[in-house]
């Protein structure tokens, strides 16, 4: 599993001209699933996710976790951050995992993150086509892949 983790001040994700999820201060995380993902993958990034260190504390450095800073969350299912580049100008997404995996393995990390959190999470739609709106704070954005954990 890959996710790119986004800091937020805000974020939301539309579906058809309606908005489905919408947050204010928390993290908007892509998340991308291979065939090879497990429940491990899921339970060492969500415990992962939820203890990340990147928001300010009171002297502006990177000290606090999400629960530290009461921050919320929308996760979106997002097969492209498996694209392999290496041949010609066309992204390949033979690695990314076809929906019968997928869709269980993504809604398995959900149900563990919000359990993990202990907060309800948002998300986008599997495989629809959203618009995402986000407004990254510093910037901070972070690459995590479970299969380079050790």
């Amino acid at each position: 599993m890959k996710v790119v983790i986004q800091r937020v001040l805000e974020a939301s994700v539309v579906i058809n001209n309606q908005t489905v999820a919408d947050i204010k201060s928390g993290l908007l995380i892509l998340l991308g699933i291979v065939n090879e993902d497990s429940t491990e993958d899921i339970d060492w990034l969500c415990k992962k996710i939820i203890n990340l260190r990147i928001f300010p504390d009171e002297n502006y450095v990177m000290n606090r976790s999400l629960l530290d800073a009461q921050g919320e969350i929308i996760v979106v299912s997002q097969f492209t951050l498996h694209a392999s580049t290496k041949k010609g100008n066309r992204p390949s997404y033979k690695e990314a995992a076809k929906p019968d995996v997928a869709i269980p393995l993504y809604e398995a990390f959900v149900s563990q993150l919000q359990s993990t959190f202990g907060k309800p999470i948002q998300t986008g739609e599997f495989g629809a086509d959203m618009k995402v709106h986000l407004v990254n704070d510093g910037p901070v954005t972070i690459i995590i892949d479970s299969k380079s954990k050790v």
